[in-house]
């Protein structure tokens, strides 16, 4: 049981990763892409913020809980 909650983490970790890259992508290919009114690189900040929350949670989940 413990191994896999460990994993579900750890793939959805990955998976919120995956998710805010690809948006982070999707700004820099297409920057028009974006509303109007949408400072880019506020969102692109946000974006690269959240990568970084699931980096630092993988990480911990890795270091502290991982046989």
């Amino acid at each position: 049981m413990r191994n896999d909650l460990l994993s579900a983490l750890k793939q959805h970790f990955n998976a919120q990763i995956v998710k805010h890259k690809m948006n982070v992508e999707a700004m820099l290919y297409n920057p028009t892409a974006m509303h109007d009114h949408t400072d880019l690189m506020s969102a692109l900040e946000s974006e690269i913020e959240k990568i970084s929350v699931y980096h630092d949670k993988l990480e911990v989940v890795e270091k502290y809980f991982s046989a």
